[in-house]
């Protein structure tokens, strides 16, 4: 009886000790799941945060990869517009050097025009005084004034030339047409108030302004010689035309001959 007692209670105690142990290794299984599963989560939130590395980097990547190709386009433009620019500035160049080498032979060409000028105002004045003397104070004047302009420093070459020119052309228009004008006449001493006439620088007349008188100009003497009575009216009619106070005709007006070669 008392050895069955003894085997009852060493049962007993060795399910007591295996039941101990059952639940030291539930336990342990318990903890090591735990662990597991907070390594999985620390594993998770790496493998996140890595993914958020990696996404932003993208981001970065291609922002960058943006603004690199923004950059080349720039960089691409950029280098037309200067090939333009330097086409223009090339353009330029050839003109700046075309008008050096033009300002360059602006003195080589003053010095041949200036000597030119001077005697184109010395053949002017030479030719006033041995043309007719229509207007010829007028035109003397004309000729100081030309000389005075070339010894002005504040007026250009260019300018001095074209004003001789001009005169030149004046000298022209006194060759054509009818041209009548008002002066005075002086006439054995006398000073006669006359209407002057020319056709040209065919015949040059005059007109006392009482219609009674009329001379010519002869070529040949230089002197003024009186006309017959014959030519008073003819030459007043053509003195109104020049005036455009009468219509156009014919008229009947001498003229001095030129002398023929002998």
């Amino acid at each position: 009886m008392t050895k069955v007692i003894k085997r009852t209670k060493l049962a007993a105690t060795l399910m007591g000790v295996m039941a101990f142990a059952g639940t030291g290794v539930a336990a342990a299984q318990q903890v090591d799941v735990a662990k597991l599963q907070n390594e999985e989560q620390k594993i998770l939130n790496a493998q996140e945060q890595s993914q958020q590395k990696i996404d932003s980097l993208f981001e970065q990547s291609q922002d960058l990869l943006i603004e690199y190709r923004s950059v080349v386009a720039e960089y691409e433009n950029l280098k037309v517009y200067n090939d333009h620019v330097a086409g223009l500035v090339a353009d330029q160049q050839a003109t700046i050097d075309s008008l050096q080498r033009q300002i360059d032979g602006i003195e080589e060409t003053k010095q041949g025009v200036v000597p030119l000028m001077y005697e184109m105002i010395d053949a002017l004045a030479e030719f006033v005084e041995l043309d007719l003397p229509i207007q010829k104070e007028k035109r003397l004047d004309r000729v100081a004034r030309l000389e005075d302009l070339m010894g002005n420093s504040n007026v250009s070459t260019s300018e001095k030339f074209r004003q001789i020119v001009e005169a030149y052309q004046a000298e022209l228009d006194y060759g054509s047409g009818l041209i009548s004008y008002q002066g005075n006449l002086n006439i054995d001493g006398q000073e006669v108030a006359v209407d002057f006439f020319h056709m040209g620088r065919v015949a040059f007349l005059a007109q006392s302004l009482d219609l009674k008188n009329a001379w010519i100009y002869n070529n040949e003497s230089n002197e003024w010689t009186a006309l017959e009575d014959e030519y008073l009216n003819p030459l007043t009619t053509a003195i109104r035309m020049s005036r455009k106070q009468t219509a156009f005709d014919l008229v009947k007006l001498p003229v001095f001959a030129a002398e023929s070669a002998e």
